[in-house]
């Protein structure tokens, strides 16, 4: 298979190949590895193939679902396999290995999908770009040298470049709906309890935390979560999940809802003018099916209420961190820390359970604030994010200058604005590439819902890729101009 062809498929598209022996899944997964070598070089989104699973696959490893033979990398943070490396672009975790397989890693190898290697992503994924001491910078497939996001922006970026049609995302503030609006693709963060984090975990990031897949099509990502959201033993609880399938459910025609344009600043960051054109757009296409549409403003307590969500993220962070340091054999420090990573550490040491509590306490009152919206509303629309990516340097975490201060304001309250309140109040929310700036970077809109109303969301994201198409797209650093 030519690697041209292979890139113009999404998942679901290859799947059927495997399953129709128009394909093997070894010739995808070295036409994969060969896309990898070609755009690598000048997208920096991987950080590590696996020969066992390219030349040396054993295609009686691979599991029997709906993905079979599909080529995936798995994100440099959690999910990962035992006996794999995971190094969380970290130089202090350098040479890491798995010790366990995590649940999602289970899920995955059963959805058919065969894991060759691992993404990029910032040191802990705790940035908005991919840009890194330990594995330099991630590019955006649309301009070369400007943020593919974060965290998810090594998943996001091999996927829209062609490298793999479909990459592991987590998202604890909008690391896998950053990335799908910066690089162009679709990026869903499921509910809260959705996708298992076990079994070394009860809750990512105090339920902040969510896995799921970066894709270039509803359909893919519609699949994957039946895959990835069956209750596992030892959940803390299972949440409602449709009769039907996810997949099925997408294709059908969703209700009369009612539509929420939020586009009021929840964070203080004014929104690129085109952006805001791009969900007004948005919202005249939905109005036009016959839904019924608003404009809401949303208030969850400002960016104070950010400021303080970050010692809930941030307690024991130092603990963390000595732990890896135990396992690798060094200590957190300027060395093996990027600045701002190593100034969190210091920092966390200061965080006292008092504070954890009182954090806690104002993101159960930004919670059921930013809830209200949805007393009167059933879906929620904005922009992704404030912004279109940035040039490098503008969020990285060895940027000069940021201090514990300013960290929120200077490092993500632009890109987190709209994404980091359905972290918090644990509602489904997905980001569609529905316009392009004139910058010619993609713009993001984003869709939310009640939780545990992921098919909804689904059904419109569905409805808006045949009323407002991007298939089409091709980036300019892309896989099939490069070949």
């Amino acid at each position: 298979m030519k690697i041209a062809e292979y890139a113009a498929f999404d998942a679901l598209g290859l799947a059927e190949l495997v399953a129709q022996k128009k394909v093997t899944p070894k010739e995808l997964a070295t036409t994969a590895a060969a896309a990898i070598e070609l755009a690598n070089p000048k997208l920096g989104a991987v950080c590590e193939t696996y020969a066992d699973r390219i030349g040396g696959l054993d295609e009686k490893t691979l599991g029997d679902g709906a993905f079979r033979g599909v080529p995936f990398l798995m994100k440099d943070v959690f999910g990962h396999e035992k006996g794999r490396k995971i190094e969380y672009a970290s130089a202090l975790c350098a040479g890491m290995i798995g010790e366990t397989d995590s649940y999602l890693a289970t899920q995955l190898r059963a959805s058919g999908v065969n894991i060759l290697g691992r993404s990029k992503a910032p040191e802990y994924s705790m940035s908005p770009t991919t840009e890194t001491r330990f594995y330099g910078n991630t590019s955006n497939p649309w301009k070369q040298g400007y943020s593919a996001g974060g965290s998810s922006g090594g998943a996001q970026a091999a996927v829209i470049s062609g490298m793999v049609p479909i990459a592991h995302g987590s998202d604890i503030g909008g690391s896998i709906r950053i990335p799908a609006s910066w690089c162009g693709g679709v990026g869903l963060k499921p509910s809260r309890g959705r996708v298992s984090v076990g079994p070394t975990v009860d809750e990512g990031g105090l339920g902040f935390s969510a896995n799921l897949v970066q894709t270039k099509s509803v359909r893919d990502t519609a699949a994957m979560l039946d895959c990835l959201s069956h209750p596992q033993i030892g959940d803390p609880f299972i949440i409602p999940k449709p009769a039907e399938s996810y997949a099925t459910l997408a294709k059908k025609t969703a209700s009369k809802l009612r539509v929420g344009i939020v586009l009021n600043p929840i964070f203080g960051v004014t929104t690129d003018p085109e952006v805001r054109a791009a969900v007004e757009a948005t919202a005249k296409t939905l109005a036009d099916m016959g839904h019924h549409v608003d404009v809401c403003d949303v208030d969850m307590g400002g960016l104070e209420t950010m400021e303080t969500i970050n010692e809930l993220f941030f307690f024991a962070f130092n603990e963390r961190l000595d732990g890896y340091g135990r396992k690798t054999g060094r200590k957190p420090s300027a060395d093996t820390l990027e600045p701002q990573m190593h100034m969190i550490y210091e920092w966390s040491k200061s965080i006292t359970p008092a504070r954890f509590m009182t954090a806690l306490a104002a993101a159960n009152v930004a919670r059921r604030r930013g809830a209200q919206f949805y007393a009167s509303n059933d879906i929620w629309l904005s922009p992704t994010t404030a912004i279109v990516a940035p040039p490098w340097g503008t969020y990285h975490l060895s940027k000069p200058g940021v201090t514990i201060e300013n960290f929120t304001s200077e490092m993500f309250a632009p890109a987190v604005q709209y994404t980091l309140p359905h972290n918090i109040m644990g509602t489904p929310a997905i980001s569609l590439p529905l316009a392009m700036h004139s910058s010619g970077l993609p713009i993001g809109v984003q869709l939310a819902a009640k939780p545990a109303d992921e098919h909804v969301v689904l059904q419109l994201a569905t409805a808006l890729e045949q009323a407002m198409p991007w298939a089409g797209r091709t980036p300019p650093l892309h896989v099939s101009r490069m070949a």
